[in-house]
């Protein structure tokens, strides 16, 4: 028995020893997940699951917001309009403040000035083409009958019964299409009524941009959370003074492209000279195509009234043109305002004509230029700092000598801080 207490005491001495010498904290212990539904899906496939839904949300985003402006057109594209006016009249209103205008008197004067200046030129056009009614219209008759007799005598040999039956066929539909023509006017006066009021509401919205354009964005950015506040601000300042850039730049190209044209089709003596100059001007502002398809018309004009070889000598006139715009004015001008390329531009008026028609034309390539700065800006500051130079980042140099010398100058530069309030007190003109 004394032998089994001694054999009992030494096993639990023993135990104890080894329970004093074991660590106090023992390492962790291994555990092994539970298996998932992802086990044995392959990385690449999980990423690429992951940006899909993320893809798909935007898309669905992007429609929403389609839809949203396709029920609101009549109030979204007024302002689109008055915001391209504002950046083309602002630094004109800014001049007049800087010299002590009220501001509200300084955006009155603008867009009084603004008024007639666009209502008188249309004036002087719609007198001009009044005048030269009479004129042309017998051009007109005169010209039909050299291309019908063209065509009969010409390579086409299309006999004047041919031609005389498509006439009367023609007739014929406009006289069964009448319902259809009745009811277009209707909605021709719908129209009417829809620009009377879209006009009105661009000329007051442009004058509160005119007046308080800077508050008004200040305004806004001050309803996102405290972290965005700024650097939304100034990507919506640097994608503003993009907007500028390309409306001057626009312009300018445009006045070449108008006189031009303009200047050949009077040594030429075609007929609404003028118009036809006035018409160039407005489709220039629809970038690579706006002014080609206007020079066409007046290829068109000139065929009807003075011949083919006078349609010939305009032909040549619009494409000499148009090779100006393409390799001198577009890289010198409009390169340096926004830095797009081509392909983008194309699929950017492609998409605006689905989406909006002309207007969608008009407003596609500015839009587009904005975007590109404003992510751009954001990309690259995303705290918000201020841009190198305080140029728009979504601008630059066409020369690389240029290029270099100013990426040399923008690392010397240190990026400053800013509030809101204090970039519209140092960025307002």
């Amino acid at each position: 028995m004394t032998r089994w207490f001694t054999q009992v005491g030494e096993r639990a001495r023993t135990r104890l020893s080894t329970a004093r010498a074991a660590p106090l904290f023992p390492g962790p212990v291994e555990v092994r997940p539970a298996s998932t539904v992802d086990d044995g899906i392959p990385p690449g496939v999980k990423v690429a699951g992951a940006w899909a839904w993320r893809i798909v949300l935007f898309i669905l985003a992007g429609y929403l917001l389609l839809r949203v402006i396709a029920a609101l057109h009549l109030m979204v594209i007024p302002v689109v309009v008055a915001i391209l006016l504002a950046a083309l009249l602002e630094p004109v209103a800014g001049a007049l403040r800087n010299r002590g205008v009220h501001r509200s008197l300084a955006a009155a004067i603008v867009l009084v000035g603004g008024l007639v200046v666009v209502f008188g030129g249309l004036g002087l056009i719609v007198y001009a083409f009044i005048a030269q009614f009479n004129n042309l219209a017998g051009q007109v008759r005169g010209g039909l009958n050299e291309i019908r007799h063209w065509l009969a005598r010409g390579p086409l040999h299309i006999s004047e019964r041919q031609l005389n039956n498509a006439i009367d066929s023609l007739q014929h539909q406009i006289t069964a299409n009448r319902g259809a023509l009745t009811s277009g006017a209707l909605t021709t006066a719908g129209t009417l009524a829809e620009v009377l009021t879209g006009f009105f509401l661009v000329l007051f919205t442009l004058f509160f941009f005119l007046r308080d354009g800077g508050q008004i964005w200040a305004f806004l950015c001050r309803l996102l959370p405290a972290q965005a506040e700024l650097p939304v601000f100034r990507a919506g300042y640097y994608s503003w003074v993009t907007l500028v850039s390309y409306v001057r730049a626009t312009v300018l190209v445009a006045l070449v492209d108008a006189l031009g044209i303009g200047i050949g089709l009077v040594v030429l003596r075609v007929p609404l000279a003028l118009q036809l100059g006035a018409l160039v001007f407005l489709g220039a502002f629809i970038p690579v195509v706006g002014a080609t398809l206007s020079g066409t018309v007046a290829v068109l004009v000139a065929l009807v009234t003075n011949g083919p070889i006078s349609a010939l000598l305009v032909l040549a006139v619009v494409i000499a043109v148009q090779q100006l715009e393409g390799h001198v004015l577009q890289p010198l001008i409009m390169g340096r305002a926004v830095s797009l390329h081509p392909l983008a531009v194309i699929l950017a008026i492609a998409t605006g004509v689905v989406a909006a028609g002309i207007i969608g034309a008009l407003v596609a390539v500015p839009l587009l230029a904005m975007g590109n700065t404003a992510v751009r800006y954001l990309a690259e500051h995303p705290r918000g700092e201020p841009a190198e130079g305080h140029e728009p980042p979504g601008t630059e140099p066409t020369d690389e000598d240029e290029r270099e010398r100013e990426e040399a100058e923008a690392d010397s530069r240190r990026p400053g801080e800013g509030s809101v309030e204090g970039e519209i007190k140092g960025q307002q003109p």
